[in-house]
């Protein structure tokens, strides 16, 4: 039996529904997302590593890796 997946959304999804951003799973040692729009079309799926260091490319200088 497979566990079912716990998406989470970004707080910084948007105005209106909040629809507008993408959901992210841990799939240890995965991490996947998919589109908050279409949850039920493909995810795309990174080494945990991959992920972080993408996130924190997006992040300024100087700021923090968090993980809420």
């Amino acid at each position: 039996m497979t566990t079912p997946d716990t998406w989470r959304k970004s707080s910084y999804s948007g105005g209106g529904q909040g629809d507008a951003c993408v959901e992210v799973s841990v799939r240890h040692p995965h991490i996947a997302i998919r589109d908050s729009k279409t949850p039920t079309r493909a995810t795309l799926t990174f080494p945990a590593s991959a992920f972080d260091a993408f996130i924190t490319a997006l992040k300024p200088p100087g700021a923090g890796l968090e993980r809420s």
